[in-house]
């Protein structure tokens, strides 16, 4: 009989226990755990012959953890962002276990010490409000599947939801009375209420109505479901902003190529950033734990700076010159500058 090594019996309390039952990790957090440390038992059988139930603590050490993230960046191509949220699974799993192995202090330190690499930030995608007027519009409201849809992605950016939280929401999560609100369940099942604007809680009020007969009256039916009346996958709707995204594009030509619901979720913020919302009341309608995090709409937002520099300062800088298209001697006209 095989004998269970230190490392297997860690980690699968790790995964079995903890995550779920001490942290209270969302299934989505611990499916990303769940795949870096795949992804590692891959690394040790693939490139360092070691079988995944042989593999113990003794085994581990900073440059063998190092050598497989730098084999996921160069030989699997992850990105650095990927290669980075691998490395916190790997910290997360070490601070547990020097609390549950103390003999493993020494190692679990050093690991701990691994730095996240750093990289530029991307740029906040978002859309213009004319942008995300076209897109809520593209629907077609005569239709039962499009009064379904318009409903979707006018919840999706009156809220700022994040993907899932979308598709997490259930009927008994609907306020339509006045204050009309939301109750978002977020990552951590952090649960956080939004206010929603009078044009939503209308569509709402058409779209609750209209599927009366398959909610059932069943406060834990899913608000959004498919044709099998389950609730949509987050593939589903990014399927669904995806579609409409392409009709928009037709009328509104600067429209991204790619529009996900995280874009929505990033416009609504740029949005109410611009109408001049306190950042802390940003915070608490995406449910960032963070005002940092929040912080990356201000330091995006090039048109309010250049309105602020618009404002703030008078314009003193010389008119341009004539445009020397018209002069019929170049060289003579760059000589007059």
């Amino acid at each position: 009989m095989m004998k269970t090594t230190d490392f297997a019996k860690h980690l699968t309390t790790f995964f079995g226990n903890y995550l779920p039952g001490v942290k209270n990790l969302s299934e989505n957090t611990i499916l990303s755990y769940r795949d870096a440390f795949r992804l590692l038992l891959v690394f040790y059988r693939d490139i360092r012959g070691i079988a995944p139930e042989k593999l113990s603590f003794k085994m581990f050490n900073v440059e063998l953890v190092c050598d497989f993230l730098n084999w996921l960046q160069n030989e699997r191509n992850c990105s650095i962002a990927t290669r980075n949220q691998r490395l916190i699974a790997i910290h997360a799993f070490f601070r547990y276990v020097q609390v549950q192995e103390p003999k493993q202090i020494f190692l679990c330190q050093q690991i701990l010490q691994i730095p996240t690499k750093k990289y530029q930030q991307p740029i906040v995608a978002h859309l213009s409000p004319e942008q995300m007027k076209a897109l809520l519009a593209a629907p077609d409201s005569s239709t039962h599947r499009g009064r379904r849809d318009m409903t979707l992605l006018s919840v999706l950016y009156d809220t700022g939801a994040r993907v899932q939280e979308l598709c997490d929401l259930c009927v008994k999560d609907i306020r339509l009375e006045h204050p009309a609100i939301i109750t978002l369940t977020g990552k951590g099942r952090k649960i956080r209420h939004v206010p929603i604007l009078g044009s939503t809680v209308e569509l709402l009020r058409i779209y609750l109505k209209e599927n009366k007969i398959f909610l059932n009256g069943n406060p834990d039916a899913p608000l959004f479901f498919n044709q099998r009346y389950s609730k949509l996958t987050r593939g589903g709707v990014s399927h669904i902003l995806q579609k409409y995204a392409a009709l928009a594009s037709e009328k509104y030509p600067n429209m991204p190529e790619i529009v996900t619901p995280h874009t929505i979720r990033h416009s609504k913020a740029m949005h109410l950033y611009q109408a001049g919302v306190n950042l802390i009341y940003i915070r608490d309608i995406l449910g960032h734990a963070d005002i940092s995090t929040t912080d990356i709409y201000a330091r995006a937002d090039t048109e309010s700076k250049r309105k602020e520099l618009e404002r703030a300062f008078p314009d003193i800088t010389p008119n341009a010159p004539s445009s020397w298209n018209h002069d019929e001697n170049l060289l003579e006209f760059l000589n007059s500058l």
